[in-house]
């Protein structure tokens, strides 16, 4: 990344800015401006989200949001309620009061003299989500919105119940949440009263996970703030981002198909990152994009911004199996319109363990039988990618000996796609409650298999995920099974490879029983979506990524990280153990250390479907001369064949005193899953 000293206009910076809410609290935000907004007021730009302005998420906001100021923006990263320095308590996320603090957040920057009324929202992750919701909620100042790795539907679209399956992060985003809602506010912005703001924190605490599985279902809770609801309610203009590697593959593509508002798509081979500092590379010059789609809709500008097509997609070339790349090999691509005239669904027929172009498959009314064990998944990588190598999928040839694996002959040409794949199946199963994942792979002539995408799906789901219903043992089902979106090219010589599995732990949890399959393949077809290899690429739709330069950090302590496999066979136990530890950070201008570091373990026991087990822990830790705290959270997973029990701690200290302590023991009941 370039980092550009000289922008356009001279910035100041104000670092904890109390802005008051309805009801008396006050959030804290940290601005950046124009010195001339004084006498000429300019847009204001907001980014929301819970991750701490004053040092957990101060690197990465001091790259972007003095760019931005300083190509003539009033740029504000506010705390929500209960996070960092600002006042309150967070007890889960997207909640009304969420929005509605957004709402006035808004309102009081339109006011502010150095605003000219008009206000954008921008972000990644939270931020983004945040971003599309206020939006659908009409704000008056809103005039455009800048969003990347989002989804629109958080029940089967994010980190909680893929397909009706609940994913690990449902688990592994708790811990983090419970972690991050119970640090403490600094006494360097919030002075005296910031013990009694921890211990409010501390008080209203509770494991997030317990809220999430008390919703199974897509229900009232779920369908709250899931903007795909109302598509029609969303009437500003949208610029939408999202990587291959990221979870969130999928919501760029249906936003520029449902909304009605002018928007745009990119889509690179990034992880859960920002473009601008996308990784696996290449990262793009994406803030002078973000410029550009601000200068149009905010001051006016005839910039171009709007020309061009609709989305611009990175053609992933065909890799060996990683579990990290530095860089991923392919092309721009781009489409005038979503869904794209390019593209054609081309469907193969699952014939005796081949893939086989639909009309050329006798049909012979064939079956497959599937039981897999409880180790397929094991290399799966995380359900997104977070750039902490290594949480990409590895090589699939030893989940595919426990799946049931259809395969096309050697392509004679090079073949692309770009979109969703998707899975039509007809089943029976011996229990009432089964899951099925599917995984599409690229299979060099060598045999090494890489991932390309994945889905989940829980087959009492298979007609709807507001009401789902019991598998009939040994009765016919048909159920559509759609894989994550991707753009992928497959070379002359490889071959596509499609693998089902009746487990896929512990990216997904399984089901209480282990289910023998059996796949009746006559109706059965995989669909890809197929784009023509010959379309032309892009050469160079993108400026090389720029930022401004990053506040100084001192490393006091090394990082680690780890990613390991391992299997007891004697008791046949098998575990992940997920480590991420950022080490201590100074944070020099603030004379500040933090740790954070969190452990991720997920457990089974040979075939045993009511021995997986998932813990979450969590420490993070505050220190300068005068001041010394430390937050420990802890989160275990486990169930049987009727219920899911959470046992939960949380531990805080000062000075190495620990000040306070809670645990949490309770039960919810399986609801077909």
């Amino acid at each position: 990344m370039r980092y550009i000293e000289n922008l356009p206009h001279t910035t100041r910076q104000e670092d904890h800015v109390r802005i008051p809410m309805p009801d008396g609290v006050h959030l804290s935000a940290r601005i950046w401006r124009p010195v001339s907004s004084d006498d000429s007021p300019v847009p204001a730009i907001l980014e929301y989200i819970p991750y701490r302005k004053g040092d957990l998420s101060s690197v990465r906001d001091s790259i972007h949001h003095p760019y931005i100021a300083g190509h003539g923006y009033a740029c504000v990263r506010v705390d929500l309620r209960g996070t960092g320095d600002s006042e309150g308590v967070l007890t889960d996320e997207y909640l009304e009061v969420e929005q509605s603090d957004a709402e006035a957040v808004l309102d009081w920057l339109a006011a502010r003299p150095w605003c000219d009324g008009t206000t954008g929202m921008m972000g990644i992750s939270w931020g983004a989500f945040a971003a599309l919701q206020v939006a659908a909620r009409r704000p008056a100042s809103l005039r455009a919105i800048v969003i990347s790795s989002f989804t629109d539907d958080r029940y089967a679209d994010d980190m909680h119940y893929m397909g009706g399956a609940m994913l690990s992060d449902n688990l592994a985003e708790a811990g983090t949440m419970f972690a991050y809602a119970t640090c403490p506010p600094d006494p360097s912005a919030v002075g005296e009263r910031w013990r009694e703001m921890w211990h409010e924190r501390l008080d209203a605490a509770q494991p997030w996970v317990l809220n999430w599985l008390r919703h199974q279902r897509r229900d009232s809770y779920w369908r709250h703030a899931s903007v795909c609801e109302d598509y029609t309610a969303i009437r500003c203009p949208v610029l939408a981002s999202s990587g291959w590697a990221d979870g969130y593959s999928n919501a760029v593509t249906r936003l520029l198909s449902h909304l009605d508002v002018p928007r745009k798509g990119l889509i690179g081979p990034w992880s859960h990152k920002y473009p601008h500092l996308g990784e696996p590379g290449p990262a793009i010059g994406y803030l002078q994009e973000v410029v550009r789609w601000w200068d149009h809709w905010l001051k006016g500008a005839d910039n171009g911004a709007v020309d061009g097509p609709m989305l611009r997609a990175w053609m992933q070339d065909s890799v060996p199996p990683s579990t990290s790349y530095e860089e991923r090999p392919g092309r721009w691509v781009s489409e005038p319109t979503w869904p794209s005239r390019h593209v054609r669904n081309t469907a193969y027929a699952l014939r005796s363990r081949h893939l086989t172009a639909e009309g050329e498959a006798p049909n012979d009314g064939r079956s497959q039988t599937l039981r897999s064990p409880l180790s397929v998944g094991q290399f799966a990588g995380k359900w997104a990618s977070y750039n902490a190598p290594p949480d990409l999928p590895y090589d699939q040839r030893e989940e595919d000996g426990g799946s049931l694996v259809y395969e096309t002959e050697p392509l004679t040409d090079r073949l692309e796609i770009l979109g969703a794949p998707r899975v039509e199946l007809e089943v029976s199963a011996d229990q009432p409650v089964a899951m099925v994942a599917a995984r599409l792979s690229d299979v060099a002539p060598d045999g090494s298999a890489t991932r390309i995408t994945y889905g989940v799906l829980n087959l009492t789901r298979r007609d709807s995920t507001d009401e789902p219903s019991p598998l009939e043992p040994g009765q016919l089902h048909r159920a559509t099974l759609h894989l994550n979106g991707v753009a992928q090219a497959f070379p002359p010589g490889h071959r596509i490879r499609l693998s089902l599995s009746t487990s896929y732990w512990p990216l997904a949890w399984p089901p209480p029983r282990p289910t023998l399959l059996t796949v009746h393949e006559q109706p059965c077809r995989l669909v890809l979506p197929v784009r023509p290899a010959d379309e032309p690429g892009t050469s160079a739709p993108f400026e090389a990524p720029e930022g401004a330069t990053p506040i100084t950090t001192t490393q006091m302590t090394p990082p680690e990280q780890r990613w390991e496999v391992s299997r007891d066979l004697i008791d046949y136990g098998a575990a992940l153990n997920i480590v991420k530890d950022r080490g201590t950070i100074h944070f020099d201008a603030m004379d500040l250390d933090v740790g954070c570091r969190a452990h991720e373990r997920y457990t089974s026991v040979a075939d045993d479907f009511t021995s997986p087990a998932g813990e979450v822990t969590w420490t993070m830790s505050f220190r300068r001369k005068d001041w010394d705290v430390r937050v420990r959270t802890s989160t275990t997973l486990t169930c049987d064949a009727e219920e899911f029990h959470v046992n939960a701690t949380l531990d805080a200290y000062e000075g190495g005193r620990r000040v306070a302590s809670r645990t949490w023991n309770e039960s919810v009941s399986r609801d077909m899953l």
